[in-house]
């Protein structure tokens, strides 16, 4: 059997530390902007996220306060919060064609058959045509902001400072068997505006 020699390279020690040093700051800088990415992406998605959540929560609301277990509170005051809360996504969708022939049918209804016109479609009908007919200045340039966001705050305070007085203070609001319900509601709708503003000014 023969035996095969390899020749070993020899190369510059000040290229090779070079090179290696190289490598490194490209390992550092890429973990630096993957870790910067994940940080503002999950800001970014918690932000969205509990944007739904608060609009969720102000439909239940709205919902609870259509059925039985009506509430003293001004639940109108959730109108204007889902506008300046809406999604993106549902705000633009409502904003367009959509929106304008809900909005048409229901101004339709409520003129020219106010019998058929149920009490319960009245904050709906109501929040379509906010939608709609919003100058570009609340739709665009509030809604967008932080001033928008602490309007969102103030209605959200004002609901859970009421349903605390309407309950007879802070412990019967999460005793009583239809108060803890609205409580977490209106909780849930003070943790977005929080949130964005927190982000806002930090």
């Amino acid at each position: 059997m023969r035996r095969v020699d390899y020749l070993a390279m020899k190369t510059d020690p000040v290229v090779e530390d070079s090179t290696n040093s190289d490598v490194n700051e490209l390992k550092a800088a890429t973990r630096k902007l993957i870790k910067d990415a994940t940080k503002l992406g999950g800001i970014g998605f918690g932000t969205s996220f509990l944007k739904w959540v608060a609009f969720f929560a102000a439909i239940y609301l709205l919902i609870l306060d259509r059925t039985n277990w009506r509430t003293n509170m001004l639940t109108s005051l959730l109108v204007p919060y889902i506008f300046f809360s809406l999604p993106s996504v549902l705000f633009n969708f409502f904003r367009g064609e959509v929106g304008k022939w809900i909005a048409f049918i229901a101004v339709v209804l409520r003129l020219f058959f106010p019998r058929h016109f149920p009490d319960w479609l009245e904050m709906p009908g109501s929040l379509i045509l906010l939608l709609v007919v919003a100058p570009n200045f609340f739709a665009e340039t509030l809604r967008g902001s932080w001033v928008g966001v602490l309007i969102c705050l103030i209605i959200g305070c004002y609901l859970l400072q009421e349903h605390i007085r309407a309950s007879g203070g802070f412990r019967n609001s999460f005793t009583q068997s239809h108060g803890i319900s609205n409580t977490i509601g209106i909780i849930l709708l003070l943790v977005f505006p929080i949130w964005a503003l927190l982000l806002h000014f930090l």
